[in-house]
């Protein structure tokens, strides 16, 4: 078989429906649409939840339960790799990130992850650190300080 041989399967393509094109496509004159009403306008229509006027599903159930969305705490994080930058026995602060840009906002603190490797001795100070950041830091023979 060649390319030029291929050809697609039975019904595998459909001719395109052309609304608005005479009597025998059964789509002419209002193109499906019905007469004049909000659905025969262009970009009307109501959306996908309207019940007509009706109080809505969403309004009727009760609303319950509680969401701790509102006090969930977001940390701005670093990871190993980008610690290499700072010279051996650096005491690395969030002040001395936020400096080196390596940070933009504190947010919640600042949270050390474990991506990479860490070849510098550091003293390095930040409010949370992952297991496999712990790990690392302490087989380079850095330290570890929890704000």
């Amino acid at each position: 078989m060649k390319l030029h041989e291929l050809k697609k399967n039975e019904g595998a393509t459909f001719k395109a429906k052309r609304v608005g094109r005479g009597s025998g496509s059964g789509l002419g004159k209002t193109s499906g649409k019905g007469h004049k009403g909000q659905n025969a306008r262009s970009g009307g229509g109501v959306r996908p939840v309207f019940e007509g006027g009706q109080l809505p599903l969403y309004r009727r159930l009760p609303k319950r339960g509680f969401s701790n969305a509102r006090f969930k705490l977001t940390y701005a994080v670093v990871n190993l790799d980008d610690l290499n930058q700072f010279d051996d026995k650096t005491v690395v602060t969030p002040a001395l990130l936020k400096e080196r840009g390596l940070v933009t906002k504190e947010l919640c603190g600042i949270k050390v992850l474990g991506d990479g490797e860490l070849t510098k001795k550091l003293t390095i100070q930040a409010h949370k650190f992952s297991r496999n950041a712990i790990e690392k830091i302490e087989k380079s023979g850095s330290k570890i300080e929890v704000i």
